[in-house]
């Protein structure tokens, strides 16, 4: 056990019976498949431990490649037929254009430094603390490639990629590869600037603009949300504390109202790992991260030659936009803020 204490040893053992059980597996030291009802249980851990994932889809498939599997209609579906002229046409409930998602072989590979375990083992709820660690790393790892991944690559370089662009293909990508028409963007020095004398004064407009690259079909359905990044917010909010912030009520009612609660006529939120200066312009039911429900692998050891024991978790999975017409995006380089 290297340098473990007796009580440290003792939690890690602990540890390990825990997962053996609640994986029904005799020994967890050795590398084992995850049964499918145990990996659903596992993802939804998961998601609780960011509000942003509990607001999206987060899907069990069976397949590495396929048809996205979430149902909504891509259109008006209310008709009537002359069936003395015609038969009646049921509409597909899919979007048969870039209806496929592919997933990538995902680690989330930790090492727990056997230091750390006896500076932990006084706390009875140990094994707690380090499940809830390591299920908060996968979801915050998982909002950092949806947002900024570009690729999956073979070899990851977390030294050149810190925000995991090259895990996977996150939502924007696929926007770009898929909907590059809806994507708001420049091409060299050029900038779209958001502020006085620029293309758009305000925020409110730009998001009025990207809202109207949502094809007619989506626009009003009531659910479309704004999701902006924290630049963009710092700098409207500084704009209304300088235009109100003076005035002592005024401050306050800013303050409560957490600045603007709508944005070009839409609810808007902030969310982790989001470009700083982009925007993106959809539903939260339209985004969603698909994984395969048989493809979890987990292996927990101890490894004396380096003090730390390790625990590597392995998963096949990746990023779909339901409808890719209900997704709209101002890419964040393009983007020039004025004062």
């Amino acid at each position: 056990m290297g340098s473990l204490s007796a009580r440290a040893a003792s939690q890690y053992l602990e540890l390990q019976e825990e997962l053996g059980e609640a994986y029904n597996v005799a020994d967890a030291t050795r590398t084992f498949a995850v049964e499918p009802t145990h990996a659903q249980e596992l993802n939804e851990q998961i998601t609780e431990r960011a509000d942003f994932l509990t607001r999206i889809n987060v899907v069990p498939v069976g397949e590495i490649k396929g048809d996205k599997v979430l149902l909504g209609l891509n259109g008006p579906a209310t008709s009537r037929t002359d069936t003395s002229q015609r038969d009646r046409e049921p509409r597909s409930l899919l979007d048969l254009a870039n209806n496929q998602y592919e997933l990538f072989h995902t680690e989330t590979d930790v090492a727990l430094k056997f230091a750390t375990i006896d500076s932990w083992s006084k706390f009875p709820d140990f094994k707690d603390r380090y499940l809830a660690a390591v299920q908060r790393r996968i979801a915050l790892d998982r909002m950092m490639i949806g947002w900024n991944g570009v690729s999956a690559a073979a070899q990851t370089d977390l030294a050149t990629n810190k925000l995991l662009q090259d895990v996977n293909k996150g939502w924007l990508q696929l926007a770009r590869e898929q909907a590059l028409a809806q994507v708001m963007h420049t091409t060299g020095a050029e900038k779209i600037a958001i502020g006085k004398g620029g293309d758009y004064a305000n925020l409110d407009a730009v998001v009025h603009d990207i809202k109207q690259l949502i094809d007619p079909v989506f626009r009003d359905e009531g659910d479309l949300v704004a999701i902006i990044g924290s630049d963009l917010m710092a700098s409207d909010k500084g704009k209304l504390y300088a235009a109100q912030g003076q005035t002592p009520t005024e401050k306050e009612r800013i303050e409560e109202a957490q600045v603007i609660a709508t944005y070009g006529g839409l609810p808007s939120f902030t969310v982790p790992f989001f470009p700083v200066k982009g925007i993106v312009v959809t539903s939260w039911a339209n985004l969603s991260i698909y994984f395969q429900d048989t493809s979890w692998r987990r292996h927990l050891q101890d490894n004396p030659r380096r003090s730390q024991v390790e625990d590597f978790n392995g998963r096949n999975e990746g990023y779909v936009i339901e409808q890719l017409r209900k997704f709209a995006a101002l890419e964040s380089a393009s983007v020039e803020l004025l004062p």
